[in-house]
């Protein structure tokens, strides 16, 4: 038995016209919104982390100035340095320590909480210099204090 066979009118070639792809010019401004569009992401995602990381030095200089006055009620004295919080030190009586760990003596940057006792405005300072380290700044690389 013989298959039937389709009319050619079926199985036309295609034109020129509906052959031809994209055009150079089309290509590369698919590229452009494609890298602007990654490019607007990208810094929506690393901006976000920074604010999250200035919140989260907010809430530790909170903590750890909790964490100082715990100190206080219990030697009768603020330490004279954050490490006092660490590990005990000599000459403070009644000490329950440890108060914090290492780590949670230095920002979410890396860089060591400033401690000034007296303080400025209050009987202990607690200062973050922000992402850049600097006294001052604006935004994630302004200066967060415990007040």
């Amino acid at each position: 038995m013989r298959t039937p066979r389709f009319p050619s009118r079926h199985f036309r070639a295609p034109s020129a016209a509906r052959q031809a792809g994209m055009s150079l010019i089309e290509i590369i401004i698919v590229i452009v919104l494609i890298g602007a569009v990654l490019t607007f992401v990208g810094s929506r995602v690393l901006g976000g982390a920074d604010r999250a990381k200035a919140n989260l030095a907010k809430s530790q200089v909170t903590t750890l100035a909790q964490k100082v006055e715990a100190f206080q009620m219990d030697t009768g004295r603020l330490p004279t340095t954050l490490d006092e919080l660490v590990t005990a030190p000599a000459d403070a009586a009644g000490w329950l320590g440890p108060y914090a760990k290492a780590p949670e003596l230095n920002d979410p940057w890396g860089h060591p909480v400033e401690y000034r006792a007296p303080g400025e405005s209050g009987p202990f300072d607690l200062v973050v210099l922000g992402k850049d380290g600097k006294v001052g700044g604006t935004s994630v690389d302004g200066d967060i204090r415990y007040e």
